[in-house]
């Protein structure tokens, strides 16, 4: 790897910071209800949750957790997208570089993290999910959704991606202490090479 793991996310961000306004025009209306319930429905402790949207981008699903009667809050990297969600949301919104994250240990019951880590460079993706399973309570749900592929990563275009099959994204969840609750391939119903998409529900152990 040529680039330094700073210099890829800086230089992935500020693809988003140019395109801040047409990337929420063109996923405003993505509907990710399965991936909410995903989250939702693995959460074990008594509601409402407290919730953070890791890449939450311009708050699409940050304002879909707090009008479900959550304390949602949102976290990315990009200074557009978290004024953009802070006024789309309502919440509080976290601008933090997912390679340098500062998180409250146990805050959140949940975690959703939608088409966000696969910009994590593979080495430093165990830090990263270290923090993440830190800041999660015990017995918390970690939600993730990426592009698949053949454990593969590089640049495609201007952003830097990195494609798992499952038994190596296990392999890091598993590796940071989660337990793999179940995973499923989107958009649903569609033979699996149109299913572009890897979801995947873990949790930290409760003891």
């Amino acid at each position: 790897m040529t680039d330094s793991l700073d210099d890829i996310s800086r230089r992935t961000l500020a693809h988003y910071e140019r395109n801040a306004q047409q990337f929420f025009a063109g996923t405003i209306d993505h509907d990710v209800s399965q991936n909410v319930a995903a989250l939702l429905d693995a959460i074990e402790a008594p509601a409402p949750w407290t919730l953070l949207d890791l890449g939450c981008g311009p708050g699409r699903d940050l304002k879909t957790f707090a009008q479900l009667g959550h304390r949602a809050i949102g976290l990315d990297g990009s200074a557009e997208f978290v004024a953009m969600a802070r006024a789309y949301s309502g919440c509080e919104v976290w601008q933090q570089d997912f390679l340098h994250l500062d998180l409250p240990p146990g805050l959140f019951d949940g975690i959703f993290a939608n088409a966000s880590l696969f910009h994590v460079p593979s080495a430093a993706l165990d830090d990263v999910l270290a923090a993440l399973f830190a800041s999660l309570k015990p017995g918390g749900v970690l939600f993730s959704s990426n592009p698949r592929g053949y454990n593969e990563e590089g640049w495609n275009g201007p952003r830097y991606g990195s494609y798992y099959d499952y038994p190596t994204w296990e392999a890091h969840l598993v590796a940071a202490g989660f337990i793999p609750l179940h995973h499923y391939y989107r958009p649903p119903g569609l033979p699996r090479e149109q299913q572009p998409w890897l979801a995947s529900v873990w949790r930290k152990p409760a003891a």
